[in-house]
């Protein structure tokens, strides 16, 4: 990792804050002037776009790029045990969701900063980065074991756990999902009605309320062969990857193999499949454990709860805390360990 004091000058970090107004309120950003009026049902998507606008203005080669936490004296989170890890782009926002900030930071602070989530690339770029020579830099492709489906879900997963309130239900995180998988150029979705009755999703009007109180999206109102709706959010407007990857994607994620959750199980048991399922390769996986209590919309304990469940439905073969890094590592259910498998929760 490259420490910021070899490269004091170079700073990525960007903030924003939705003031209130009387007419509604107004976005504050120490580097534009004047303020912004924006509405209020779409202030968080205003202050996403305004931040992303500013990364993409300022873009630095890889080895310019520097941890701004460490520069301010790691004071953005608790005491760790160091900076580590490769520089990433994480966004964060405070308790009353009113002040953003988008920054560089190393792979160790960015997981201990609270109510913070990753970027992926590819939501900020706007097209292939061009090198210094002036050709078009190869694509960064996925690792082996890493399907572009499955690597497309985890970032729209990541984009989400930012993009929508903290405690969204898992039914209408699943929803959100495919829309954002799903939409055009534009924004605009359509959802067959016969796609919602395989998510046992069809009816739940209550759930297209919640994404558009979270002003996250507006729907045109229900049509019988489908349901109509408009993201609201800017990036949704200019995915980098295309609508093709993206639909298998969207088709991965509702039988996210190998861990298919069985039908008629809970939106929260299915979400979390989902999860575990975008970060594990050759039968085994681990992630921080407020990662995927962030990713799910739940509390760390009920996400230790819904790996029980995933144990007793012979999904996963076990899953242990490593305490000492806060992480949750698991194993999926092989045909050999499924045969041992007495159907009790294994935990160390």
């Amino acid at each position: 990792m490259r420490l910021a004091s070899m490269h004091a000058a170079v700073q990525r970090t960007w903030t924003v804050e939705l003031r209130p107004q009387p007419g509604g309120p107004a976005l504050a950003c120490p580097r534009c002037t004047p303020h912004h009026p924006v509405q209020a049902a779409s202030a968080r998507s205003a202050a996403l776009t305004h931040l992303a606008r500013h990364a993409r203005a300022d873009t630095l080669p890889g080895h310019l790029r520097t941890c701004q936490c460490r520069a301010r004296g790691c004071h953005w989170h608790p005491r760790h045990r160091g900076c580590a890890g490769p520089v990433l782009l994480a966004l964060t926002r405070d308790r009353s969701g009113r002040t953003w900030r988008l920054a560089d930071a190393c792979a160790a602070c960015a997981a201990a900063m609270s109510h913070t989530a990753i970027v992926p690339p590819t939501l900020l770029s706007p097209g292939r980065i061009r090198s210094s020579a002036g050709g078009p830099q190869p694509e960064r492709r996925a690792p082996a074991y890493s399907p572009p489906e499955q690597q497309r879900v985890r970032e729209m997963l990541t984009y989400l756990a930012v993009a929508l309130p903290r405690f969204s239900s898992p039914a209408a995180r699943l929803l959100a999902l495919q829309c954002a998988l799903r939409a055009d150029g534009r924004g605009r979705v359509r959802l067959p009605r016969g796609l919602l009755r395989s998510m046992r999703l069809h009816g739940r009007a209550e759930l297209w309320s919640e994404l558009e109180h979270a002003g996250w999206l507006r729907c045109s109102g229900p049509r019988r062969p489908h349901v109509e709706a408009r993201l609201l959010d800017a990036d949704m407007h200019s995915q980098t990857s295309g609508r093709g990857t993206r639909t298998r994607a969207a088709h991965w994620a509702l039988h996210p193999v190998p861990l298919v959750a069985p039908r008629g199980m809970s939106p929260a048991v299915q979400l979390t499949a989902l999860i575990l399922a975008a970060h594990t390769s050759d039968g085994s996986g681990s992630a921080e454990l407020d990662v995927l209590a962030r990713l799910g919309g739940q509390s760390q304990q009920q996400v230790e709860d819904l790996l029980d469940q995933l144990v007793r439905c012979r999904l996963l073969a076990s899953w242990q805390h490593l305490r000492e890094h806060d992480e949750i590592a698991w194993r999926l259910l092989t045909r050999r360990t499924e045969q041992r498998h007495t159907g009790k929760v294994i935990t160390w």
